[in-house]
């Protein structure tokens, strides 16, 4: 899952095992979704894939120049450009507990992490905590992932549809306490995760997000 700690949005998300290949999927699809553009910092565990699909997405293009010489000349490879900032919370378990947590900067400088923490609005400090923190609101919301019950999903494809459904309806069904603003003549207003991340201007109802049309014709 691609978390926005500021917004409270669940950017992307794809349902399943976490192996190289989805992790490939999940930053293709959050690259997408934002337009391409560099996000001031990109907070992840310590899973080594992140780096390489990271780079894979947002990195650029060199092309090393011929030499002349004899043999097998160099291929293209992917340097991070300028801006990508990538951080890393590493932590180290003994019997099941965590015992050290650590914070590496992979791309980027500790400088430009440092003032982008600064801008932040929520956090002053390389972090998982926000999207550790969704997790847990998943499980309390979907059923089937609750831990040590019958209510997990017997049928992948279920899994896979209520995964989906639980998630964006989180996006703009519920309003986050934290997200709550004052208006103009000082009453509160109540705001979800899309209307914070300016995709929506309401807090929806859960019959009009799914009655919602997919497909909009003129």
């Amino acid at each position: 899952m691609a978390f926005d700690p500021e917004s409270r949005l669940v950017v992307s998300v794809v349902p399943g095992k976490r192996t190289a290949r989805t992790a490939a999927a999940l930053v293709a699809d959050f690259q997408r979704r934002t337009g391409g553009r560099l996000m001031d910092l990109i907070t992840t565990d310590g899973y080594p894939a992140y780096e390489e699909v990271i780079l894979n997405a947002y990195g650029e293009t060199v092309t090393p120049p011929r030499t002349g010489r004899r043999g097998r000349p160099k291929g293209p490879y992917k340097v991070p450009p300028q801006g990508l900032n990538y951080a890393v919370v590493e932590k180290t378990r003994e019997k099941g507990r965590v015992v050290k947590i650590a914070t590496r900067v992979v791309f980027g400088t500790i400088k430009a992490v440092t003032a982008a923490l600064k801008r932040s609005r929520v956090s002053r400090a390389i972090n998982t905590s926000f999207v550790e923190r969704e997790n847990g609101t998943d499980r309390h919301r979907n059923a089937r992932k609750a831990r040590k019950t019958y209510r997990f999903s017997k049928e992948w494809s279920y899994h896979e549809a209520v995964t989906y459904l639980t998630m964006y309806v989180y996006n703009f069904c519920w309003p986050v306490r934290t997200l709550e603003i004052q208006d103009e003549q000082g009453r509160r207003q109540r705001r979800s995760p899309a209307m914070a991340a300016g995709l929506a201007d309401h807090v929806w109802s859960i019959a009009e997000w799914i009655t919602f049309p997919t497909v909009q014709r003129c």
